[in-house]
């Protein structure tokens, strides 16, 4: 079950659903376009609080999954601790998955 989701992801990625980058994920957040922000279990104690943070302001429902390796080989990035799912249906989708 735990893959299913990666696999998603990586879907959502290759179909240009996702954003990349914290100042890019914050703009999506503010501009309510991102649907879900997945955060590594790695993450740094700044990055993960400037994230949640904003999550939590405009109501964006946010998830702690696997460390940034398995995130950034999903989507064959490197060193990726966020990603912002844009579309609603991969956002629910991979919400079911994580449960």
């Amino acid at each position: 079950m735990k893959n299913s989701y990666l696999n998603i992801l990586g879907l959502a990625f290759r179909a240009g659903k996702c954003s990349l980058g914290e100042e890019t994920i914050v703009k999506d957040i503010q501009k309510n376009r991102a649907m879900l922000v997945l955060l590594a279990n790695d993450i740094g104690p700044q990055t993960y609080k400037k994230l949640t943070n904003k999550c939590k302001t405009y109501e964006i429902p946010f998830r702690i999954v696997d460390d940034r390796e398995t995130m950034s080989n999903a989507i064959g990035k490197s060193h990726r601790v966020a990603i912002a799912i844009l579309d609603a249906g991969f956002a629910a989708k991979i919400k079911s998955l994580l449960g």
